[in-house]
């Protein structure tokens, strides 16, 4: 997550964002990393004001060879001429080549890669200050560059065949190294100390920012990882884009959701998230609070969320920890969202909830404590060993076992069956071991309360043994006469 603070814009902020902090990352690194590809033909979001759709590419200028020529460095020209040169190395990098032929127009890619290198070094060299105008061109070239319809992502392509998203072969774009440069570009323009908020969100407006959203769905991670540095880094600067930015990401949740479970930038997204949740004022206004009921929690109900749950762990425990009054929500939603048959699902939520609850107290942990010891109980009988291990693990945390020790009088008799049970006839050895020390666990904190707990199991089991053998008796005269009264049938056709 992202550690360090950048102060964002240079306006006064708005009554609306006034009450908020937020933590900003440095850059971060941009390492090519596994990859993935996706597509056109999704959905998109509209902005309020002129918007064209998210994925639509900008048309590209036409290729003229000659167009596409060398020119001299900026560094060795006046610098009254830079500005023009500089205009005149943004029309060449506005060029878009085929990348699907590496062997066609070689050298028009070589000169535009030396070109968008050099506008790369002159804003890192601190010389970055430019016109209006030229910072107008570029973010046009930015735009001609980046957006653009992805390609279809491997899922489309194999009709109605479902497939695991952690199992899909992982694509690399071909452009990549002129796009990686056109972001580093725009990531350079956005951090520089040169560039003013106020001519800047003239060209980064809200319809940029959310065809650079929408490109959140590419397949290919270095993307991603660029998108989600500079996503986060205009969240920071731009205050006015906050509210925008938010509803923006809020949208695409409630797609992917209720919709097509399938997107690919959600784990960068909920990164982001959890860097804006980590500012977040007290008291929580109304707004986040909605956010976190109606998108973060339902976030735990797509199969695929194995895949950014690490992301919405740190999300969701964020909110417990900055309004512990929210506990008794995220329980709950984690409750009504509990996997039932997959069971490395349910691991993950087990170390969930050991992070939410590290974060409840007392009055909130008493409000969800009988729903949530119901379905620990089941975990503790799990035959998946991980499961049931992991719920024994509860009991390694000194602030649960507070909580439960506080509140052992409703606790135990919920999950006092359950241990019984493991310890009867688990197969692991592993949770046979620790069940038997959760259970020494409640002996020695309330003895009476465990003997009368197991006074009440086993009047339970006898009652249950001895409804078992009515049912057997009743099954067994039932037998015998529908045996006698064949028996008679048989005697009269004879």
């Amino acid at each position: 997550m992202f550690k360090k603070i950048m102060k964002g814009g240079h306006r006064k902020p708005s009554k609306s964002d006034s009450a908020e902090n937020y933590a900003f990352g440095p850059p971060g690194s941009h390492k090519p990393g596994s990859v993935v590809v996706n597509h056109a033909s999704r959905p998109v979001l509209k902005a309020p004001e002129q918007n064209c759709s998210p994925s639509a590419p900008i048309a590209p200028p036409p290729l003229s060879t000659a167009a596409v020529e060398p020119l001299p460095l900026l560094r060795d020209v006046p610098v009254s001429e830079r500005q023009s040169l500089f205009l005149r190395k943004l029309q060449i990098c506005s060029y878009q080549l085929d990348f699907t032929n590496m062997l066609k127009t070689v050298r028009e890619k070589e000169v535009k890669r030396r070109t968008l290198l050099e506008l790369v070094d002159f804003f890192q060299s601190g010389s970055g200050k430019i016109t209006e105008v030229c910072q107008e061109e570029m973010i046009k070239m930015v735009a001609i560059n980046i957006f653009r319809c992805l390609p279809p992502a491997s899922h489309e392509n194999t009709g109605p065949e479902v497939t695991d998203p952690e199992e899909e072969e992982t694509h690399l774009d071909p452009s990549w190294p002129h796009l990686q440069l056109v972001y580093e570009l725009l990531l350079r323009y956005v951090v520089s100390s040169d560039t003013d908020t106020k001519v800047a969100k003239r060209y980064i407006d809200h319809s940029f920012v959310l065809k650079l959203i929408d490109l959140f769905d590419s397949e290919d991670p270095r993307e991603r990882e660029y998108l989600k540095t500079i996503l986060h880094r205009i969240y920071g600067k731009f205050m006015v884009h906050r509210p925008f930015i938010r509803k923006a990401i809020n949208n695409i949740f409630y797609r992917f959701i209720y919709e097509t479970e399938r997107y690919n930038g959600i784990g960068e997204l909920l990164e982001i998230l959890g860097s804006i949740i980590n500012g977040f004022a007290l008291p929580m206004k109304e707004e986040h609070k909605l956010f976190l009921a109606r998108a973060l929690i339902p976030l735990h109900k797509p199969k695929p969320v194995a895949t950014y749950h690490h992301q919405l762990s740190y999300c969701v425990t964020q909110f417990v920890e900055k309004d512990y009054k929210l506990a008794d929500t995220v329980i709950r939603g984690l409750l009504k969202y509990w996997p039932v048959t997959n069971c490395q699902k349910e691991v993950l939520f087990l170390g969930e909830l050991e992070e939410v609850l590290e974060a409840t107290q007392s009055a909130e942990f008493q409000r969800c404590m009988v729903p949530l010891f119901r379905q620990i109980a089941r975990c503790l009988n799990s035959p998946h060993f991980q499961v049931s291990e992991r719920a024994l693990f509860f009991w390694n945390n000194e602030h649960i076992v507070g909580l439960i020790a506080q509140n052992r009088h409703v606790v135990l008799p919920l999950i006092f069956e359950a241990l019984e049970k493991n310890i009867l006839g688990h197969w692991n050895q592993a949770v046979h071991g620790l069940t038997v020390n959760v259970r020494k666990m409640f002996v020695e904190v309330d003895a009476e309360l465990f003997e009368e707990c197991r006074r009440q199991y086993e009047e339970k089991t006898a009652g249950a043994r001895e409804v078992e053998d009515q049912r057997e008796m009743t099954w067994k005269r039932l037998a015998d006469v529908a045996g006698e009264r064949e028996e008679g049938i048989w005697l009269q056709s004879n």
